[in-house]
């Protein structure tokens, strides 16, 4: 993610800012990319701060207009928690516009989500059906999502890894309409027509096969198909999103290819992962300096390697499918 310039003068402009330093509003133009100080300005500003710009005034931005299912406000903490839950939504959708998904040169459908907030402790359901996104935005909340993280066994659990994952369960729901993808994809990551509720009944009374971490990203991603290539698409993201984030913030590795390279344009998926991988762990050893666990505690196995590049492929062609 960018770190934006500011059209008003001195300092810099970070994704979530709604004003700048001096206190003067600004917006989020996600068409532009560049943030700008004019109206009309997203109708869920002052309930959720969402500061992107809307098509008119009194509309929503064109990430808060898929959201067709908010919360209850009535549930405790449901406002701020969708707040957070829209951001990490906004922060996804814009990391797949640098590959056109979703913006207006996309001919396909955009996602439509349902925003489930929890009460009394009774998890909400998570998942995509039909290009429906289920978020429960409770897991916004550090408490609700540390428990559910310990619970689980999944060392890296975040509204952002929750938005990649489910939105990658939809983009495969719209790749899946050509032929040539479903027939490529079954090749590298096995039928998905096997019957997904009794492999996860497997998956979870059973646990993963011994071997999973030869061949998988992760435990869950060893459960079907369809959760192999959400996770993969998900590590995918996660891995050009750090190399991006960490070039704009002015900062150099010896991994780099060249000071201002662009993971997004890359169309070798082993550079690019060699890159992110690199980079990741030396900000694992960083944090390790601080006593936190590490930012991506994964290991990338050439089965791996070998579908994130069919990952990569499919998704850097963007919305357009060449």
């Amino acid at each position: 993610m960018y770190i934006f310039d500011n059209p008003l003068g001195a300092g810099p402009l970070y994704f979530d800012n709604l004003a700048t330093a001096q206190g003067t509003p600004v917006a989020y133009d996600p068409q532009a990319r560049a943030f700008i100080p004019t109206p009309p300005f997203c109708a869920n500003r002052e309930r959720i701060g969402c500061n992107w710009i809307a098509p008119e005034e009194g509309a929503f931005c064109r990430a808060c207009a898929m959201t067709a299912l908010a919360p209850d406000p009535s549930l405790d903490n449901a406002i701020p928690d969708w707040a957070a839950t829209e951001l990490a939504k906004r922060w996804v959708i814009d990391n797949l516009g640098r590959w056109q998904w979703f913006r207006p040169e996309d001919p396909g459908t955009r996602p439509t989500f349902h925003m489930l907030a929890e009460a009394n402790d009774q998890p909400a359901p998570m998942g995509h059906g039909g290009g429906v996104v289920t978020i429960s935005v409770s897991e916004a909340d550090p408490v609700v999502r540390t428990k559910r993280r310990q619970a689980l066994g999944e060392p890296y659990r975040t509204m952002i890894g929750h938005m990649r994952h489910e939105i990658a369960h939809m983009l495969w729901w719209r790749l899946a309409l050509r032929q040539d993808f479903l027939d490529a994809f079954r090749d590298v990551f096995g039928d998905e027509r096997d019957d997904y509720v009794e492999a996860l009944g497997r998956h979870y009374q059973n646990g993963p096969p011994a071997d999973w971490a030869t061949r998988f990203i992760s435990t869950y991603a060893s459960a079907h198909p369809h959760e192999d290539w959400a996770e993969t698409a998900s590590h995918l993201l996660h891995l050009t999103d750090i190399v991006d984030s960490f070039i704009s913030s002015g900062l150099t590795s010896r991994a780099l290819p060249t000071v201002h390279w662009n993971p997004y344009a890359e169309v070798d998926t082993a550079r690019l992962i060699r890159v992110g991988a690199e980079i990741a762990a030396g900000i694992n050893h960083v944090n390790r300096s601080m006593g936190h666990s590490d930012l991506y505690p994964f290991m990338l196995s050439e089965p791996v390697n070998r579908k994130l590049a069919f990952v990569h492929e499919w998704l850097r062609r963007g919305a357009q499918g060449w």
